[in-house]
């Protein structure tokens, strides 16, 4: 039986790492094969996931030796940490490794989504000359509203002041005192005043009973005219069919959403044919350079513990 269990895609430098000292089992497609995976982690002592393999339940059960639970990332909604605390499994996110490629993504999506020029390609080949209609607007001026301020809150904020925006954030965890709002300029607010506030709004929260549906009806109708929405954090933040219904009306002025609520979409989503919309596969934190970075840190993470330290 292995020692180590990889259900899902990871950096072939890190699995390597890996099997020097230990006996690992390497297969992404684990995480689609309910029984094999089962099977799989019978007598192994770490696991190493992405989001997609639900870490609790009958899997937790399968696997009576394990120690390390190796998480390819940072969101921890498909973990019952309840139940790996209570038999001593140590959960290792990848914190701080993909901060890099969230805050580049959520700074690609203001500029596209406030520029609204990047769908033009079909209109511009077909004969038209849409000048007018794409001009769209500067990021620089425009307030950025960041619910949440985090780690990837922070890496997002002095990007977004290089192009010339404001920032505010709201985060009921960060006291009012801490060094962070003045060291990156970027004001407290609370999130009413975040949402009505902001010419964009880009979400990082993890998703827990107080965050489901942050993002609903309600919220959707205080935000500007216009004002755009970057998702980057868990689907569940938003309530796909309330951005679908503000983007169709045209009181969203668009929305970019690389996490939702069922992954991968189902056939007949609400976000079918919207317009002003971008989607991405759940694949913000990961670049290639990430890729590497999250695999270096999980494997050292699932080492460290596996020796006992």
């Amino acid at each position: 039986m292995a020692d180590i269990v990889i259900a899902e895609f990871m950096d072939e430098a890190a699995v390597e790492d890996l099997r020097r000292d230990y006996d690992v089992v390497y297969d992404p497609g684990l995480v689609d094969r309910a029984n094999d995976l089962l099977a799989a982690v019978a007598g192994c002592r770490a696991l190493v996931v992405r989001n997609r393999t639900q870490v609790r339940g009958a899997l937790l059960d399968a696997a009576p030796r394990l120690e390390a639970l190796g998480r390819l990332g940072v969101g921890l909604d498909n973990i019952d940490m309840e139940a790996c605390a209570a038999r001593g499994i140590a959960v290792l996110p990848a914190t701080g490794a993909n901060d890099l490629a969230v805050a580049e993504y959520v700074i690609a999506g203001l500029l596209m989504l406030l520029r609204g020029t990047y769908h033009a390609s079909a209109r511009v080949l077909a004969g038209e000359w849409p000048r007018m209609d794409l001009m769209g607007r500067e990021v620089a001026g425009r307030r950025l509203g960041l619910i949440g301020f985090g780690a990837i809150g922070r890496a997002v904020a002095p990007r977004a002041r290089a192009l010339g925006m404001t920032v505010a954030a709201c985060d009921p965890y960060v006291s009012a005192d801490d060094a962070a709002w003045a060291a990156l300029s970027v004001e407290a607010r609370d999130f009413g005043a975040i949402v009505s506030e902001s010419d964009a709004l880009s979400l990082h929260v993890p998703l827990t009973g107080e965050t489901r549906h942050l993002i609903d009806g309600k919220a959707l109708s205080r935000m500007r005219p216009g004002a755009v929405l970057i998702n980057a954090a868990r689907g569940g933040v938003v309530d796909e069919d309330a951005v679908a219904a503000a983007l169709r009306a045209g009181t969203l002025g668009g929305a970019m959403l690389d996490v939702f609520e069922n992954e991968p979409l189902a056939a007949g989503s609400a976000l079918d044919g919207v317009p002003n919309l971008i989607l991405t596969p759940h694949i913000a934190g990961l670049s290639e350079d990430s890729h590497r970075r999250i695999g270096a840190v999980t494997a050292a993470n699932v080492r460290r513990v596996l020796e006992g330290n």
